[in-house]
């Protein structure tokens, strides 16, 4: 790729952001509008626009970006607890990282490559020049000026691992400060037991009462056995959409309510739509109430148990229970609203077949993907193009047209292609068994990640080689040299990925195009003002991946190709800014998982900087400079230790909490006098929704009659 080509492609997408921006800027004052730009200040009652026309409403302005800025740290926490803030920490961290990369890389290391005479290129013909100009590949082989690269690698590193050190240590004491603030929570109480025992002549309910009261007298509280419901929640969500479209057709009584009751409407004798719905609700009220009274008999072998203390819990949840290993196994319990009913598989057996099934998805997946990877590759070599296509070549040879197909389509296709993995890896995460929404969506985000990692960076780097050979990989020694061959070639494309996936990508998650369409059909097409919305939660499973596969090409180009550093830069610094207005207007959270994410981010840096290592000792190899290839083998063992040290010294806190907390905070409420009303609901607390819910009979002269009853009016 030649310079000219980057500039198209960065002035497309840098026109597209403006755009984002200023579309942005004007709609979310409209009030029609108020669902999409800010669903959680609507859903909180907090939405203040008013449907008084005035001028102001169609001029863009930047108040988003001032407020955005503005928002502290405390109130990012109690709007978004500390998932939030550990996902704008990722932001911040990176922005650090790479504010210093770009004064070394830019300032430094770029000058340096350009002045090289390796590729014997016009350096004053800019336009036309190619970018590989400003990679280490210009320097010339056994040149004194790459020990200042060689330079660059040890301190870069050192500077990482300082900024993971400490971030890590924050968002640790951030996670126990927060413990210690928290309100009593079911799931600091509970824990989740797997694999009970069938005992001849008891139900599972028994048999779990018998055993902790035998074994935990003391600190045993109540328990709730887990029940096969997944015929009873298809029910409700049927029962749900009808009775939206019965309160909607009430509204409208100058809709039209007449229709056939055939096919699609249009055979049969016409009925009153209203009185079709209402009976055909009332028809799913029956079988919910019969369906829930046949569900409380169906008892799988898990169960919720409650503890009095967390102390207790913790202990239970760390204790081997039975002396079969893989009976009566115990895990943490989810909080309520983080338990996934719909796949709650008990069985030891179901969920180690469902991993492997899981497993050999993934690489399936991860194979198929290799198909568009090429289609992309094809499309950075004009030459490839013309072989495939013969009949383009007058259309390639036109100037803008090359320019915009070897800068902008690439990374335009490769993005469309990618929005499919998330919600591919969200499914597969949802079949291995996992009892927490949570645990599904830190499964999903780290396979997002690797298969990232691997299409997406090593695909499209030993794709674009000769060396594409799987044996080469049998051979580590080669690893170096394949990759520092294959890697710096790659750098244009990849610099065009970050300015498309990156910029381009993260405004129009600003812009939200997708609901907005959605939203106009929906009012005023299909003419539907239902006042119930869901509000969206942050996709972390495809956001932190994203995130950590530019800090990962960041990290690995820094020294190579070190022009790719200011565009990674406005990508943390629009990200940073974009997240915080949507944790603010857009995002709420369904659960709180207390920062358990960041371990990822710190092993993908980790990974990052160990590939940058074995890249510069195969770089260093291939420039004529053994001595430095040689001098940075003890940088990845240094690296490996400290992480090491890391793990030791942080990942437990990320895991549970300690004696001394748990024992502290159960000190603290001993005196408090709603820790016994506190236990009492625990009783109640793990109940599927599925089994307590409320429901609205459309058919009974009011829609406010319950159709289910609560647990406590059962008890």
């Amino acid at each position: 790729m030649i310079l000219s080509a980057l500039l198209t492609s960065v002035g497309i997408n840098l026109g597209l952001c403006f755009l984002f921006f200023t579309l942005y800027s004007i709609l979310r004052k409209q009030p029609g509008n108020a669902e999409v730009y800010a669903p959680r200040l609507v859903a909180e009652g907090k939405s203040q626009q008013t449907n008084d026309f005035n001028l102001e409403r169609l001029l863009p302005s930047a108040g988003w970006v001032t407020r955005a800025w503005k928002l502290s740290e405390a109130e990012l926490l109690s709007a978004s607890g500390l998932d939030g803030v550990v996902f704008m920490r990722i932001f911040i961290f990176s922005a650090r990282v790479f504010a210093f990369a770009v004064v070394v890389g830019v300032f430094i290391l770029l000058p340096i490559n350009y002045m090289g005479k390796q590729l014997s290129l016009d350096i004053f013909d800019l336009p036309n020049k190619s970018l590989e100009s400003f990679t280490i590949s210009n320097v010339d082989d056994g040149s004194n000026r790459l020990w200042i690269h060689f330079s660059a690698v040890y301190i870069f590193t050192a500077v990482v691992c300082y900024l993971l050190y400490f971030e890590y240590d924050y968002i640790s004491s951030k996670r126990v400060s927060y413990f210690y603030s928290s309100k009593p929570h079911p799931h600091q109480f509970t824990i989740l037991v797997r694999s009970i025992p069938v005992s001849s002549g008891r139900s599972y309910s028994e048999t779990v009462e018998s055993f902790f009261t035998e074994y935990y007298p003391t600190t045993y509280l109540s328990h709730w056995v887990v029940r096969r419901a997944s015929k009873l929640q298809g029910l409700i969500k049927n029962a749900d959409k009808l009775r939206r479209l019965v309160r909607l057709k009430s509204a409208n009584p100058n809709q039209e309510r007449s229709r056939r009751a055939g096919f699609m409407g249009l055979f049969g004798h016409r009925v009153d739509i209203l009185d079709h719905y209402e009976k055909k609700l009332e028809d799913l009220e029956d079988n919910v109430r019969a369906e829930q009274s046949s569900t409380l008999g169906k008892e799988v072998g898990a169960a919720f148990v409650s503890f009095r203390t967390r102390f207790a819990a913790a202990t239970a949840i760390h204790m081997q229970q039975g002396v079969n290993p893989t009976q009566w196994v115990s895990e943490p319990a989810p909080d309520p609203e983080d338990v996934y009913w719909p796949f709650f598989s008990a069985s030891f057996l179901k969920r180690w077949i469902s991993n492997l099934v899981v497993i050999v998805a993934c690489v399936l997946v991860t194979v198929l993907f290799l198909i568009p990877v090429l289609i992309v590759q094809g499309l950075t070599h004009l030459e490839v193009l013309e072989t495939w296509f013969p009949f383009l070549k007058g259309l390639l040879r036109i100037a803008f047209v090359s320019q915009v197909i070897t800068g902008y389509l690439p990374s335009l296709v490769l993005q469309l292609f990618l929005y499919l993995v998330p919600s591919i890896m969200i499914m597969l995460s949802s079949i291995q068994g996992y009892s927490a929404l949570s645990q599904i969506q830190k499964s999903a985000c780290i396979k997002v990640l690797w298969f990232t990692i691997w299409n997406i960076f090593f695909a499209n780097v030993l794709s674009g080689t000769a060396l594409y050979r799987a044996e080469i990989f049998l051979e580590p020694k080669k690893i170096p040299a394949v990759l520092a061959v294959a890697v710096p070639g790659q750098a244009t494309f990849f610099i065009a990925y970050v300015v498309t996936s990156g910029w381009t990508s993260t405004s129009s998650e600003l812009f939200r195009l997708t609901t907005l369409i959605f939203n106009f059909i929906k009012r005023n097409i299909c003419r539907k003002f239902d006042d119930e919305f869901e509000v969206p939660s942050v996709p972390y499973h495809s956001e932190i991946p994203r995130i950590l596969l530019f800090g990962l090409l960041g990290i690995t180009y820094f020294f190579l190709a070190p022009l790719i550093l200011p565009f990674l830069l406005v990508y943390y610094c629009l990200g940073y800014l974009i997240y915080r207005n949507q944790l603010l207007n857009v995002y709420a959270p369904k659960y709180e998982t207390g920062g358990k994410l960041w371990p990822i981010v710190h092993d993908s840096m980790i990974f990052s900087l160990i590939l940058m290592h074995v890249i510069a000792i195969g770089i260093f190899g291939l420039k004529k400079l053994p001595l430095a290839s040689s001098l940075i083998v003890p940088l990845p063992i240094l690296t490996l230790v400290f992480n090491s040290y890391c793990r030791r010294r942080f990942l437990p806190m990320f895991k549970s909490y300690s004696v001394e907390s748990l024992l502290k905070k159960d000190r603290e409420e001993q005196n408090d006098p709603t820790i016994a009303s506190f236990h009492d609901r625990l009783a109640t607390a793990y109940h599927d929704p599925a089994l307590i819910r409320a429901q609205y009979s459309g058919n009974s002269g009011s829609i406010n009659t319950p159709l289910l009853r609560t647990a406590e009016a059962d008890a």
